[in-house]
């Protein structure tokens, strides 16, 4: 087939809800990552929130979404793809906006009523709802509204189109808070994703087949997570990987503060921060190429490694450079990882349960987030402001990414998972 054959085939292969859906995933990555990119900085700094407090409310902000995200799938299923995702969206603009706001006039009364790290922990769970609608909504679509010769370029469409998002939002981000002001950097996110709700409203068609399964019910969905929970295997191995998601999320929890605590009071936290997107976008074809001969949980377990390491970048070379650096090394072991873990997912899921298993999958990233932001803020607490020695706190970071990694390597070697045992 030529070069021509195949750009026609790609451009009849796609229904207009598949790059409606898709586009409206770049400018959703966009709010959320530049919202997390600022998010740090403006509890700490704009809201007053003392460094360990401010960790957790970060890893809130980043850990419900995954925990959501397995209802989520249900919920749209039952709403159909076009109502869930405006709604999605319309949740996302006012969750963003209040989010924005908090410091502002009109919620005075409310902020008086209500403890401030119940009041704003709240507010940063509000993201969460939407997002966990707009996940299954963009992948189902593309499922839907790609024809079987090109469903594969269309699920690479819509990786690609996340990891734009997720690099345009840290400098979107940056520019807001440059221009207009911290606080301003969620009213921008807000804006962005109530767009998407008019593009939905206007341009988006249910994407339907004939061969539509039913969509599951709610006791239906709550029976596949006891199916999960009862293999001791899989549930221990995403308990230990949540060990690699606590090191990653330091970036957007611990490493903000420690910037402009540490190294550069006035430095560009969210210019910093395309790093890692920019890298992942650049260098995943060609790493997923280098590593394609190594077994799906070695490069799970390399990645880690790889990642857990970079943070001891950052604690020798305290500077921009150091940091840029780590983050370059932390997205090398995410690259590594990250396509092979859903694959190893995928085999050891038994036959009939790998949509079960895959929306447990997201679980490490939300628990890790979560237990990432207690974590992070306390050990920057204990090494930065109680001892005076911050380049501590990497160390800590980067122990919790060696142990997983060991932990990792005896999974391997003791439990032997079945889908392993049957290989």
């Amino acid at each position: 087939m030529s070069f021509g054959q195949r750009l026609q085939e790609i451009r009849d292969g796609f229904e207009r809800p598949f790059w409606v859906a898709n586009i409206s995933e770049i400018f959703e990555r966009l709010s959320y990552y530049g919202a997390f990119a600022s998010l740090a900085n403006y509890l700490h700094e704009k809201l007053n929130f003392p460094t360990e407090q401010t960790g957790t409310l970060a890893g809130i902000f980043g850990g419900m979404v995954w925990f959501l995200a397995i209802f989520g799938g249900a919920i749209a299923d039952k709403l159909g793809f076009r109502r869930a995702l405006s709604l999605a969206y319309l949740i996302l603009a006012t969750a963003y906006f209040v989010l924005g706001s908090i410091g502002a006039p009109w919620l005075a009364p409310i902020r008086g009523a209500i403890p401030p790290a119940i009041f704003v922990g709240f507010i940063l769970i509000l993201p969460a709802l939407g997002i966990s609608m707009v996940k299954p909504c963009v992948v189902g679509t593309t499922a839907r509204a790609s024809k079987e010769n090109v469903r594969s370029i269309g699920y690479s469409i819509y990786y690609t189109m996340v990891n734009i998002g997720g690099a345009a939002g840290p400098y979107v981000a940056s520019w807001a808070h440059r221009h207009l002001g911290v606080e301003n950097v969620f009213r921008v996110a807000a804006l962005s994703v109530f767009a998407m709700f008019f593009v939905v409203l206007f341009f988006f068609r249910e994407p339907r087949k004939v061969n539509d399964a039913p969509a599951p019910s709610v006791s239906e969905t709550l029976r596949n997570f006891i199916t999960v929970l009862t293999n001791p295997k899989f549930m221990l191995f995403l308990l230990i990987f949540t060990g690699y998601w606590i090191v990653f999320w330091q970036q957007y929890i611990s490493l903000p503060g420690y910037i402009h605590g540490y190294i550069n009071a006035g430095a560009d936290v969210e210019l910093i921060l395309i790093t890692d997107g920019l890298a992942v976008i650049c260098f995943t074809v060609l790493i997923n190429y280098l590593t394609r001969k190594i077994p799906a949980f070695g490069a799970v377990t390399l990645g880690t490694l790889i990642s857990s390491l970079c943070w001891l970048i950052l604690a020798f070379r305290p500077t921009i450079f150091g940091t840029v650096l780590s983050i370059l090394v932390l997205a090398l072991g995410e690259m590594i990882q990250a396509p092979r873990y859903y694959e190893y997912i995928a085999k050891l899921a038994p036959a009939g349960q790998q949509g079960t298993y895959m929306g447990f999958a997201f679980l490490p990233i939300g628990i890790g987030s979560l237990v990432g932001g207690w974590f992070g803020g306390r050990v920057m607490h204990q090494f930065g402001e109680v001892a005076h020695q911050p380049q501590r706190a990497w160390y800590a970071i980067a122990g919790v990414g060696l142990l997983t990694t060991l932990l990792l390597w005896i999974y391997d070697r003791v439990v032997k998972p079945s889908a392993q045992e049957a290989a």
